[in-house]
């Protein structure tokens, strides 16, 4: 397709300077959002049209929208970083755009072309350059894509009409005080998703699906879920919102970091891609098998397990000290950050700060550095 064109309205009642430097001094995550957003809207006969950077506000949806009746609906999760020359880019935001198209695809929704995907963060980035936070620490812009059916009228099928939105957030380091390990529910009756399901689409049916659960782990005083499978209910899919690594001593007395494979129900994360390549730049064994979640439990008691941790967009990796169960709990390691998951935390980081190498070439440019005066 040819380059998408952008038109822009800006917000005639911005944050002032003074209200946009308090938000960024202390942003948590997902509370604050910035002056604009971008729409684009998709039908049968029009394909993608009417790209735009907009005030941030209120959409309005007719009651009868095949959004709120038939769940089409779905998102994504990345983060633009300031970069030292004044630059702003983003970790791996193509790989983003391919699995919003393969989450599109698997609800039956228009998927938008990669090239506006990567066009309309780069158009909103532009016009709300001042909200991504200064360079040299882990303070981003947290962007959310997302789409929904907008087509009036009732009737389970594919909706003819979508809307693409971009909103942004900023967001400050995860672990203010430093990196803290948490505490973890392994549930076992219910299933974040089925083998067929949509467990490999980021949609929020899957989303809602785990709330219930996760007030079951809040019960027991835990922060995140951590899942067995659909079928047997027995190996660990992931958690809530995180996929999990493992690094376990093996008897010949070698690491290995693992993660349950891509079967079928566990979200094909970036950051868990991203990791997998880390860890063997830094010359770990890396394994993707699956885990049983006896094997967890098993090898947390017996130290074999040294080290759990999980990994996504929001904290990049978050390492889990006690893992709870309708049996008990059992403290992984001294149940303190470990070595391997702080290594390859610190690696991945750095690499999204800008601070070190990008070998692998990651980091996608999307608004360049102000011309020198």
């Amino acid at each position: 397709m040819s380059a998408p064109q952008f038109s822009v309205t800006r917000n005639p009642h911005p944050a002032s300077p003074e209200r946009r430097a308090e938000i960024l001094a202390d942003p948590g995550f997902g509370r604050y959002f910035t002056d604009h957003m971008v729409t684009i809207r998709w039908s049968e006969d029009q394909g993608w049209h009417d790209a735009a950077v907009v005030p941030y506000g209120p959409i309005t949806l007719d009651p009868s929208s095949m959004v709120l009746h038939y769940g089409q609906e779905i998102f994504e999760g990345l983060k633009a970083y300031r970069q030292a020359d004044g630059s702003i880019a983003s970790f791996r935001p193509d790989a983003n755009a391919r699995r919003f198209q393969g989450s599109a695809q698997r609800l039956a929704m228009a998927e938008l072309p990669e090239e506006l995907f990567l066009a309309s963060l780069s158009e909103l980035l532009s016009v709300d350059s001042e909200w991504v936070p200064a360079s040299g620490g882990e303070d981003s812009l947290y962007l959310r894509p997302f789409m929904i059916a907008t087509e009036v009228g009732l009737g389970v099928r594919p909706s003819a009409e979508y809307l693409y939105m971009l909103i942004a957030s900023p967001a400050g380091p995860y672990f203010a005080g430093g990196v803290q390990p948490m505490d973890v529910w392994l549930e076992r009756e219910y299933t974040r998703a089925a083998l067929g399901g949509t467990g490999t689409a980021k949609c929020g049916g899957n989303y809602a699906a785990s709330l219930l659960p996760q007030a079951v782990g809040a019960q027991h005083g835990c922060a995140q879920v951590a899942y067995l499978d659909a079928e047997e209910h027995t190996w660990i899919d992931e958690m809530g919102s995180n996929n999990l690594f493992f690094v376990f001593r093996r008897p010949d007395g070698s690491t290995e970091v693992a993660t349950p494979d891509l079967r079928g129900s566990v979200l094909a994360g970036i950051t868990r891609d991203s990791m997998l390549t880390v860890a063997k730049d830094l010359g770990y064994e890396v394994t993707e098998r699956r885990i049983a979640g006896s094997e967890l439990i098993d090898g947390a008691a017996d130290g074999s397990l040294l080290e759990v941790f999980g990994c996504g967009t929001a904290a990049v990796v978050t390492p889990i000290g006690t893992v709870k169960y309708s049996g008990g709990e059992v403290t992984v390691g001294d149940g303190q950050p470990g070595p391997v998951t702080l290594a390859l935390r610190e690696a991945l980081t750095d690499v999204q700060r800008g601070v070190a190498a990008d070998p692998h070439g990651w980091m996608t440019e999307l608004v360049p550095a102000p011309a020198s005066v």
